[in-house]
């Protein structure tokens, strides 16, 4: 017998603290209800399930992607079923128009109506947006990801809706062109300066604009050493004197403003004398304006021509609304698969990283009964060499 070294206890010791540790393990996936909490657990596990999760979440998203490229859709078709009533409402006065019982002063006035109805195909087309995309102008075309990878996307595209649009082409416009509208040239003290100040205005704006200029360092025409402060629409920036810009002239344009200015607008201001500073320039801009006529009913045969006008017309709208309905309707199967697809691959994940609470409940009392067992045991073993005294006596 020796006392140096109590291997029974020993061994009893180091079975106590397996015991114990895989009984912590089972608590934890107990109240975790995973079977891999950490890499240590299964590390090919862990790595196939982390996959799953993001493939699922992709999917997930992707859905939630797919049902936002149905609200813009419907919020496209919506809008060209509106011109579809209005351009069968047009029709309807074209026919009238075509009877040869109206006099001139009646095809005047279905000529009145059928130019509002124009204005207002046009006016829905230019205002139709989702999310400040326009969708209806012929500029739009969009990319859907409809998968949880790369390149799993659909195109859509949406033609031009305009009644001045080569696609329904039922209008024709008299163009007026962007003007200066307005110029008031204020200094430090508040004073109204008197003089000229001429204003050079790309035509082809479109929109009307506010402009405050401020002088902020007034250049002195040798360098680029002067400082402005320009607001357009709200919009305020600070720049500095161009260099191709004299001292009586400042060029405000899409490099300073981006959108607000299509590819080359510009406004050119130039000053009646050299730039003082504290001076404000207050402008207004009226941008481009179309006067929209719709389709000519002042004659029978213009009736008639236009009768043939607005029923290509009504089939380029219901082509257009064909489409949107198809992009839609494979929208809706691709969220259903998409759904069935999240649904069997978080079944996956689940089998791969989910812990089985019956048994794992199993191992748990196993673990805890042995630690109590391996513990019991601890302790008759540390009382073996107790027996050694009964030999000293």
């Amino acid at each position: 017998m020796i006392i140096n070294h109590n291997l029974n206890a020993m061994n009893a010791h180091r079975q106590l603290g397996i015991n114990t540790v895989n009984a912590g393990k089972s608590m934890e996936k107990l109240s975790s209800g995973l079977r891999i909490n950490r890499a240590g657990d299964d590390a090919a596990g862990l790595a196939i399930s982390e996959k799953m999760r993001g493939q699922i979440r992709g999917l997930d998203q992707a859905a939630r992607n797919a049902q936002d490229g149905i609200s813009l859709i419907q919020t496209a078709e919506g809008a060209l079923n509106e011109t579809h009533s209005i351009l069968q409402r047009m029709r309807e006065l074209a026919v009238q128009a075509s009877n040869d019982t109206n006099v001139t002063v009646d095809r005047d006035a279905i000529q009145t109506e059928m130019n509002q109805l124009a204005r207002e195909v046009n006016r829905i087309a230019d205002t139709t947006q989702f999310n400040t995309q326009d969708l209806l102008k012929g500029s739009f075309s969009a990319n859907l990801q409809i998968g949880a990878n790369e390149n799993q996307y659909l195109n859509i595209d949406i033609k031009d809706m305009r009644a001045t649009g080569a696609v329904l082409n039922i209008a024709t416009n008299a163009v007026t062109d962007a003007s200066v509208k307005e110029v008031a040239v204020v200094n430090k003290n508040n004073d109204v300066i008197t003089g000229s100040t001429d204003i050079t205005v790309s035509n082809t704006i479109s929109r009307d604009m506010d402009i405050k200029v401020k002088v902020l360092t007034a250049p002195d025409g040798l360098s680029d050493n002067g400082l402005f402060e320009v607001t357009v629409n709200g919009v305020t920036k600070k720049f500095a004197a161009d260099s191709n810009d004299t001292d009586s002239k400042l060029t405000i344009d899409g490099s300073q403003f981006g959108d607000l200015f299509g590819s080359g607008e510009s406004i050119v201001i130039n000053a009646q004398d050299d730039w003082t500073a504290d001076d404000e320039y207050n402008i207004k801009i009226e941008g481009k304006k179309d006067d929209i006529t719709g389709p000519n009913v002042s004659t029978y045969n213009d009736a008639k021509a236009a009768i043939t006008r607005i029923d290509n017309a009504i089939n380029k709208v219901s082509e257009e609304r064909s489409k949107l309905g198809a992009y839609q309707n494979r929208l809706e199967h691709t969220i259903n698969n998409l759904g069935t697809s999240s649904e069997n691959l978080t079944a996956a994940e689940s089998r791969v990283r989910d812990v089985d609470m019956a048994k794992e409940m199993m191992t748990f009392s196993k673990n805890n009964i042995l630690a109590q067992a391996a513990q019991a045991m601890l302790a008759q073993a540390n009382q073996q060499p107790q027996g050694v005294l009964q030999l000293l006596r």
